[in-house]
């Protein structure tokens, strides 16, 4: 993933790069852009880019021809792997100088796969890697780029901050040179100079407009610089995305234990712990049949309790884990069901034509009831309100209170854990809890239609 530090010239935080402070500016933006910190930034990346363009390329060529030719014999393919290492490493140079003068973060590429120790598996792997293939594209490509960038840049700068100081060094010519000024036009009979005052004058403007725009121009230059960095340097999107299906698996795994955990705990410390002590009454109950019936007559009614008590966790810990209303009725009434022991009223609206597939409706029944729960518990509210809808491939969740408000996504909350199962199969989850209220929560689902259940 790529970011960049401020949005253009116009930010009232300077700059736009680490360490600027905030302040007010007098000057509007377009005339404070030429001595923008920022400016000189991207300026100076231009003019750097290329000398090390032409060094990369010429790294480039050379290492690819010379593998290529050798080619025929073994020495060829440890030449063009070593080639490619080489513009890994000039790729890595490039994102640090990206992210120096161009404030663009780019994340490392993908890194070598080596399966086993040894020189020749270090080969294969780099021959192997995309990360190390578009890094030689980048060498061949940046170097037309760069000179094309390196002379619009130099002559828009030169152009505009000569003619925007004419008026200083016009004395020049009439001492130095022998003419009245700079030379606008010339033939055999006639030749024109800039000489007198209101001639200055226009020519000082013209160079305040160039000099004005050349940022911008400057701006619109780096612009594809950091399109290629991005692109060629930075991680290929396959790869970002097995990340991130890597870290949404172990975010799975650990909901999953910790789920498991919370099971095994209200089992052992809820319907198993009384079903020990039922089993127990019942056998004083046996004992004291013979000796004093009314004594065991009154342990069987007080087991019979703890038997009625005991099958009640055990229906609210198998709601818990998957609501047999939910499987056979569909989220209009699960839902219905979870408002019903919400400690406010609650108003839902379930718009679904169809049913969505098992796992996004239990994800979407446990959302809600988690959000319910939450406004149980903290929001402090009168009322709340479900709605459930589609759109296009997107399911919609939608929970609001008018509650004290203050829900916050971080700190490690419950609705830190929520974002986190949300995210693990590509949903998404919004909170607007403004101190006061109300509260609005959304959540996003991928739509997925019911299969054969």
């Amino acid at each position: 993933m790529a970011t960049e530090y401020g949005q253009g010239y116009g930010l009232d935080s300077g700059s736009g790069f680490p360490g600027s402070t905030e302040r007010r500016h007098l000057l509007p933006a377009a005339l404070r852009a030429p001595v923008d910190l920022r400016t000189w930034l991207e300026l100076t990346h231009v003019l750097l880019s290329l000398p090390i363009s032409i060094l990369l390329f010429t790294y480039a060529v050379t290492m690819v021809s010379l593998g290529a030719g050798l080619l025929v014999t073994f020495l060829g393919v440890p030449v063009l792997a070593a080639g490619l290492a080489g513009c890994r490493g000039f790729g890595s140079l490039e994102r640090m100088r990206a992210r120096a003068l161009l404030g663009l973060e780019v994340a490392d590429p993908e890194p070598l796969r080596v399966t086993k120790p040894g020189a020749m598996a270090w080969t294969v792997a780099v021959l192997k890697s995309g990360a190390s293939w578009r890094a030689l594209l980048y060498g061949v490509l940046h170097l037309p780029w760069a000179v094309f960038s390196f002379v619009v840049a130099v002559n828009v700068w030169v152009l505009g901050w000569a003619l925007l100081t004419y008026p200083l060094w016009f004395w020049v010519f009439p001492v130095y040179a022998g003419q009245e000024g700079v030379q606008l036009y010339g033939d055999e009979t006639r030749r024109i100079y800039l000489d007198n005052p209101f001639e200055i004058t226009v020519t000082a403007l013209v160079g305040l407009l160039f000099t004005i725009a050349s940022p911008w121009i400057v701006r619109a230059l780096t612009m594809v610089d950091r399109l290629l960095v991005h692109g060629l340097l930075g991680p290929s999107r396959l790869a970002s995305r097995v990340v991130e299906l890597e870290s949404d698996r172990g975010v799975v795994v650990d909901t999953a234990a910790a789920d498991l955990r919370r099971i095994e705990r209200d089992l052992h410390d809820g319907a198993q712990a009384r079903l020990v002590a039922l089993a127990m009454d019942l056998g004083m109950a046996k004992e004291k049949l013979q000796e004093d019936p009314q004594t065991a007559a009154r342990m069987v009614d007080e087991a019979h309790g703890e038997v009625k008590t005991a099958l009640q966790e055990l229906r609210d810990l198998a709601r818990g884990i998957h609501p047999a209303v939910l499987t056979d009725r569909g989220l209009d009434a699960a839902l219905s069901a979870v408002a019903s022991r919400c400690t406010v009223p609650v108003r839902v609206e379930v718009d679904l034509v169809e049913r969505p597939a098992p796992a996004i409706e239990g994800i979407a029944y446990f959302t809600v009831s988690e959000l319910l729960q939450n406004v149980s518990k903290h929001a402090r509210a009168t009322w709340a309100g479900v709605e459930v809808w589609r759109t296009e491939n997107r399911l919609m969740l939608q929970v609001v209170d008018n509650g004290v408000g203050g829900a916050d996504v971080s700190g490690g909350s419950g609705l830190a854990g929520l974002a986190d199962r949300l995210d693990a199969v590509d949903g998404i989850l919004v909170v607007d809890s403004p101190a006061g209220g109300p509260t609005r929560v959304t959540a996003e689902l991928p739509w997925r239609g019911e299969h054969v259940r």
